[in-house]
């Protein structure tokens, strides 16, 4: 397969991969090798190779960063097995340079967080990831803002896991707003507590894969593991928790405010939302975009901005973000 020609000089180079280990170059070039069919097409370059010798042609630059991936995911593989997830980051490394940086955003992740539970170790996959676990262990009030499948929410569950398990929290509120997302819930089965489960759903299952079944279900009914709807949470004071509002994008300005309120001692608090998937009904403004004007400059208070390079998901979820971002940005404005 070669990618669409560039109105450019092509190059050709060379690369050899030592030690030639046949198990390692299939780790590397994935299941049909589509490991190096997903650096062709990022990259715009084509990749030939038998054995441990490999051919890139295309332009010179995209054949450098070209190298520089396949020789870092060869290095993985001595220990590892090489995930699209590993490829998308190492181009995401090599295509930063191109990304627009805000220039008071840290550049550094020095002291990286690292969550070592039951069930493995978890580590911040990217350079926002990083910033995002360091920024909820130094402060005690964090907002994570950007497209789905960046981590956020999974993330915030794991750094307050990893917080009730080490006893720095006594008990784990995961708080949802059960936003109408074009479905009226009136029209849905059963009492009022099987009308917003489905809207819980995806923080039990980080819960899930986190604990196990039969653990989750024994701190739920000790009450040390809450998930609650946010209009639950009015009137409540919250100390010595760790509370996650996710999907937050979908708070009213009054809600989003109230929730802010209930912060008590020795709580931590992590709000996850997504600014282009606001289900809230026309002209309504969100409760995430006018805290993230409002608390800008706080101090205590960190925001941690996850961008569509950011995705750890499958490769096609970033071009589908990318895709709807470009659609809109060419819409007219109503």
């Amino acid at each position: 397969m070669s990618p669409t020609p560039r109105a450019v000089q092509q190059a050709r180079q060379e690369l050899t991969l030592e030690p030639d280990e046949a198990q390692r170059l299939v780790n590397l070039c994935g299941p049909f090798d589509a490991h190096l069919r997903q650096i062709e097409l990022r990259l715009g370059i084509e990749i030939r190779n038998r054995g441990n010798r490999f051919q890139l042609l295309g332009a010179k630059r995209d054949i450098a960063r070209g190298e520089a991936v396949l020789q870092e995911l060869f290095n993985l593989t001595g220990n590892d097995t090489v995930t699209t997830e590993d490829v998308h980051l190492a181009l995401v490394a090599q295509l930063g340079d191109e990304e627009p940086q805000d220039e008071e955003e840290p550049r550094s992740t020095q002291g990286e967080v690292v969550i070592r539970g039951k069930r493995g170790v978890i580590r911040g996959r990217g350079v926002q990831q990083k910033l995002y676990l360091k920024n909820i262990v130094t402060y005690d009030l964090n907002f994570g803002i950007g497209p789905a499948g960046t981590g956020k929410t999974y993330l915030a569950v794991a750094s307050a896991v990893h917080a009730l398990e080490r006893d720095r929290v006594r008990r784990i509120v995961l708080v949802r707003p059960a936003v109408e997302a074009g479905e009226k819930l009136g029209f849905l089965p059963g009492d009022m507590a099987e009308k917003i489960n489905p809207y819980l759903r995806p923080l039990y299952d980080a819960l899930y894969e986190m604990l196990g079944f039969e653990k989750v279900a024994r701190l739920v009914e000790k009450n040390v593991i809450e998930v609650a709807p946010l209009a639950f949470m009015r009137g409540r004071t919250l100390n010595e928790s760790f509370v996650i509002l996710d999907e937050a994008q979908n708070t009213s300005v009054e809600q989003m405010k109230m929730f802010l309120t209930r912060i008590g001692f020795g709580s931590v608090a992590v709000v996850t939302g997504d600014l282009t998937q606001i289900d809230l009904p026309k002209h309504q403004l969100s409760g995430l975009r006018h805290a993230q004007k409002v608390l800008a400059g706080v101090a205590g208070i960190s925001f941690t901005a996850f961008r569509k390079e950011d995705v750890v998901r499958h490769p096609l979820v970033q071009a589908i973000v990318q895709a709807y971002e470009q659609h809109e940005s060419q819409e007219p404005q109503a």
